[in-house]
């Protein structure tokens, strides 16, 4: 098989395995097509899909920034 696995495109994005499995389901982030190897389906990631989705991950919300800040009250 050609490229990474899932988990080893995780490690190299610096994101958990959960995490960018959630950010696939959401489709916040492109993911590679499904490979059919050995009787299983994996996605195999090469650099380039890495490269885009470095790109791609400063810009997600991810919802939890503003969820405890402060209103603020219009004077």
């Amino acid at each position: 098989m050609n490229g990474y696995s899932t988990g080893e495109a995780a490690k190299k994005l610096g994101l958990s395995l959960i995490t960018l499995k959630r950010y696939i389901a959401a489709k916040k982030i492109p993911a590679p097509p499904v490979a059919q190897v050995g009787g299983m389906r994996v996605r195999p990631w090469s650099d380039k899909d890495i490269k885009r989705v470095r790109k791609i991950l400063p810009k997600l919300k991810n919802g939890r920034k503003l969820r405890y800040k402060k209103k603020t009250k219009k004077k």
